[in-house]
């Protein structure tokens, strides 16, 4: 998950008023994206097996693996 702007491959959505840009070929793979706050980030589900990756940092300096 980044900002971005839309390029040509991507398509965006308006979600209660917040806007999201995902690749077009991302999202037929995915089917449905589902993302949630948890407090501490960002947790994201699809059709894709994302993996599963442990942040020690919480998005300070360190780095997330």
């Amino acid at each position: 998950m980044a900002l971005d702007e839309p390029r040509g491959n991507d398509e965006s959505y308006d979600i209660k008023g917040y806007n999201f840009v995902v690749d077009k070929e991302f999202m037929a793979q995915a089917q449905s994206i589902k993302i949630d706050f948890t407090g501490m980030g960002f947790h994201l589900d699809s059709k894709i097996d994302l993996g599963q990756s442990a942040c020690s940092s919480c998005g300070t300096t360190g780095d997330c693996c």
